[in-house]
């Protein structure tokens, strides 16, 4: 059988593994395994499936997943997102929809020592859902702004997804953490700007709430000294050149168990917890790591990602309309594949073809993140939304789906201008090379 015809079986047999909702790593695995022992042979592909479990696993540069994965795992159990979301709310409270507002700053903080979209948006469910509904914010508000905020997880370094995008496509991590914060702050001002709209013209979804005096405002900071501390060892250290992504992530991982300790948060459970999701997560993240570099190769061996590369540039487009429709692709593949998934089955087609025609590959990794992040929140996958779906079931999906809508304009609006103005996640960088 031809190859290329083999391969998009392959593909086929994915969705259909994927419909009947077999773990994404495992079914990615499962297909490129069959594909490939039918071009090459059996015992040929199951040795190649070995070298790259192996080298996976042994490689260097992904140590920085468990440790920063660690890192974040061990700072969410120090209590410090309580703090934080006090911080915030002690700056903005007297706001109307000052409630969401300081979730929104909190999510962003959190994002800068945690790194995962998910473990922000339950993390600060916990903490900021409680408060609003107390304050009888209108749900749809509520839980929209925590969905939302969570999304800037996988942009504000360190970033679990921009590690991944790096190592596949040997762009330097370093610059990818820098480069996604710019485009996160932006992200933060640009959603904190949908929730003072909405509750201008609709004061009743979200009341103005107590204000706090110029002292307490700054002792709620204060309190926040750990995570200003550990954000500007880890992502400083990377910017000045002092450490690599790597040993960043080391050193953060320690910092946080520093700081739980100083706290006296460091008991047995809470290190055992901390110890034992960090396996799950990573084990997880390997998992479909591994899945989708064996489907990979049955892309190089079928043809088919050559043959694609080779239409893409064939076709007479400007620039800019194929990366236009490379993301139109995204977005519609976020609405039915995990942020994660998505990275690493299209970027190994895509990298290349963005390559050829000129772009920046630091800025191509940004402005997808900051796709895949929509599909954190829309339908009918929407991660983050069945989150809070869990620790909420009270309230109706149709709720929380309608209360993101306002944030996921408000996302392909900077899409856009990140994606007209390049120099948004380029300046960073650029400036960063000059310091080392």
């Amino acid at each position: 059988m031809d190859p290329i015809v083999v391969g998009s079986f392959a593909f086929l047999a994915l969705f259909v593994l994927l419909i009947m909702t077999v773990p994404i790593g495992i079914a990615m695995g499962l297909c490129g395994l069959a594909g490939m022992a039918m071009i090459i042979g059996l015992m040929p592909t199951l040795s190649l499936f070995g070298t790259t479990v192996y080298e996976t696993t042994v490689t260097y540069d992904l140590s920085v997943i468990p440790l920063f994965v660690l890192m974040g795992s061990v700072a969410s159990r120090s209590g410090l997102s309580k703090e934080l979301y006090g911080a915030f709310n002690a700056w903005f409270g007297a706001f109307r929809g000052g409630l969401a507002l300081a979730t929104i700053g909190a999510c962003g903080a959190f994002a800068a020592i945690c790194g995962s979209s998910v473990a922000t948006a339950a993390t600060m469910s916990q903490v900021a859902l409680p408060e609003m509904r107390r304050y009888n914010y209108a749900e749809s508000l509520a839980t929209g702004s925590i969905a939302a905020g969570g999304i800037i997880g996988i942009l504000i370094p360190p970033s679990v997804v921009l590690v991944l995008y790096g190592i596949l496509t040997e762009t330097s991590i370093g610059d990818l953490f820098i480069a996604g914060f710019l485009p996160g702050i932006l992200t933060i001002v640009g959603f904190m700007l949908v929730i003072a709209v909405m509750t201008r013209i609709f004061p009743e979804m979200g009341a103005a709430g107590e204000g706090s005096s110029a002292r307490e405002k700054m002792r709620a900071l204060g309190r926040t000294w750990a995570i200003l501390l550990l954000f500007a060892v880890v992502i400083g250290g990377i910017y000045f050149g002092v450490f690599t992504p790597t040993e960043a992530a080391g050193v953060g991982a320690m910092g946080a168990f520093g700081i739980s300790a100083l706290r006296r948060r460091m008991s047995f459970a809470n290190t055992r917890e901390a110890l034992m999701e960090t396996v799950k997560t990573t084990a997880m993240i390997f998992t479909v790591l591994i899945g989708a570099l064996t489907l990979n190769n049955l892309m190089v061996f079928s043809g088919i990602a050559e043959a694609l590369s080779g239409f893409v540039s064939g076709l007479d487009m400007h620039p800019m309309a194929v990366m236009a429709i490379i993301l139109l692709i995204y977005l519609v593949m976020g609405c039915f594949l995990d942020a994660l998934a998505m990275i690493l089955l299209t970027v190994p087609i895509f990298f290349p073809i963005v390559v050829n025609l000129g772009f920046d590959p630091v800025w191509f990794g940004v402005i997808v993140v900051m796709v895949v992040e929509l599909g954190l929140i829309t339908p009918p996958i929407g991660m983050n939304v069945f989150v809070i779906k869990g620790i909420a079931p009270d309230i109706k999906l149709a709720t929380i789906y309608a209360g993101v809508i306002p944030f996921v304009i408000a996302q392909m609006i900077l899409i856009i201008l990140v994606f007209l103005l390049p120099d948004i996640a380029l300046w960073l960088p650029e400036s960063a090379r000059a310091f080392r």
